[in-house]
């Protein structure tokens, strides 16, 4: 893994088409949407179309990110441990987390996951080809076999305030 520049590089005004202009990814990103584009042409939304969440990159590449749904039920219980299976499925299927270290290589943003909500990710690496406007970053998975046909997932975040 590279080490943290100890000069971060300006903001750009734009990407430039085919490639992506370095800029300082550090910071608090909020999520705009998060779709699944199935077969190129069917658009789903995995937690809803008003999902909410945060996506940090720290300046020494730790990452941290945490979607959830809106609308989403209580849980009978002041213990979050607690409640009944249902419930705490539920509540499961509603919220996505991880937390790892990240690296950028020219337009690909490689996320080493060390604990996430989805245990299947802990101990990976999920590589994220992205994009940059100036404004929007996309970060988009690669694409995958389902029975549902090929899926790619699309992730858009802006600087938080």
């Amino acid at each position: 893994m590279s080490s943290p520049s100890s000069t971060p590089a300006a903001e750009p005004s734009a990407k430039t088409l085919g490639s992506v202009t370095p800029f300082n990814i550090a910071g608090t990103w909020k999520l705009i949407a998060w779709c699944r584009i199935h077969d190129g042409k069917n658009v789903t939304y995995p937690l809803g179309r008003n999902a909410t969440g945060l996506l940090i990159y720290t300046a020494d590449h730790k990452v941290a990110t945490q979607i959830i749904a809106t609308h989403r039920h209580s849980i009978d219980s002041e213990d979050p441990l607690d409640g009944g299976v249902e419930q705490r499925a539920a509540a499961y299927s509603t919220c996505f987390a991880y937390f790892g270290s990240y690296e950028v290589n020219g337009d690909v943003i490689t996320h080493q996951v060390d604990a996430s909500l989805y245990p299947n990710w802990s101990g990976t690496v999920q590589a994220r080809p992205f994009s940059f406007d100036g404004k929007t970053l996309v970060l988009r998975t690669p694409p995958e076999q389902t029975p549902e046909g090929t899926v790619v997932n699309e992730l858009s975040w802006v600087r938080a305030p």
